[in-house]
């Protein structure tokens, strides 16, 4: 489990990429970074981390058949990876805001940015960049963000949450097969604001009212209208607000 340590670098997932693009790198190597200048998040959105206090790591995962585990099963699978990670640290209301913030205690605690690249024989490889607010307490300007510190009162260890990150990611990644339809319904059950009234806004600036029923094994975002109908939304289609 190779971890490259960076003081401080513009992205962990684009310097991960570029460094698997100049030299054979070991399945699960990792780049963590104390401070990361342009963190993204999904959707083009910028990623704010004080430095030296949270986790920014990127995870190279190589060659996934796509027979065995599909591009959507594996974006299941790294925000469950995500939620243990949480889970294991005692953080008991986790919640995924689709497609792939999370979310402790009705806030946001983490976010995810997956990067695939198809290969000719149908696999694919990963850079998983995971994000997760660990010890910084100051959220002035972020109301809707806060940390693991802020909830428990304890202090983490950067190395030691890095770790169980990828743990945890290799392990939902290798019981995925056997587990789909299990890892699925848990997914479903843990989404953000599901069952409930909630604003929703396309990407022309239109807001609409829907309620989440579930995210479909394609990857489309399942919503109850006010009209009784049920729209498929795609990744970029839609945003859930807050």
């Amino acid at each position: 489990m190779p971890i490259i340590k960076l003081d401080a670098i513009d992205s962990t997932n684009d310097y991960l990429k570029q460094l698997a693009k100049e030299k054979w790198l070991e399945n699960y190597t990792a780049v963590m970074a104390f401070e990361q200048t342009k963190g993204r998040g999904q959707m083009g959105s910028e990623w704010v981390s004080e430095s030296g206090k949270n986790l920014t790591i990127s995870v190279l995962v190589k060659d996934v058949p796509q027979d065995m585990i599909s591009i959507y099963d594996f974006n299941i699978a790294v925000a469950l990876a995500a939620v243990g990670v949480l889970t294991m640290n005692g953080i008991v209301k986790v919640n995924v805001k689709w497609p792939n913030d999370i979310m402790a205690e009705n806030k946001k605690v983490g976010g995810i940015l997956i990067e695939n690249t198809l290969k000719s024989d149908g696999s694919f490889t990963s850079v998983v960049g995971f994000g997760l607010n660990l010890n910084q307490t100051d959220f002035e300007h972020l109301p809707q963000a806060n940390s693991l510190t802020n909830i428990t009162g304890k202090n983490y260890d950067l190395d030691e949450m890095a770790k169980s990150f990828i743990k945890s990611l290799k392990l939902h990644l290798i019981l995925f097969p056997e587990r789909a339809d299990e890892a699925w319904a848990h997914y479903n059950d843990l989404l953000f604001k599901k069952d409930k009234p909630s604003a929703f806004e396309f990407p022309n600036g239109d807001r609409f009212m829907g309620i989440i029923k579930c995210v479909t094994r394609d990857g489309k975002l399942a919503v109850l209208l006010n009209d009784d109908n049920v729209a498929y939304y795609e990744l970029k289609e839609v945003k859930l607000l807050y």
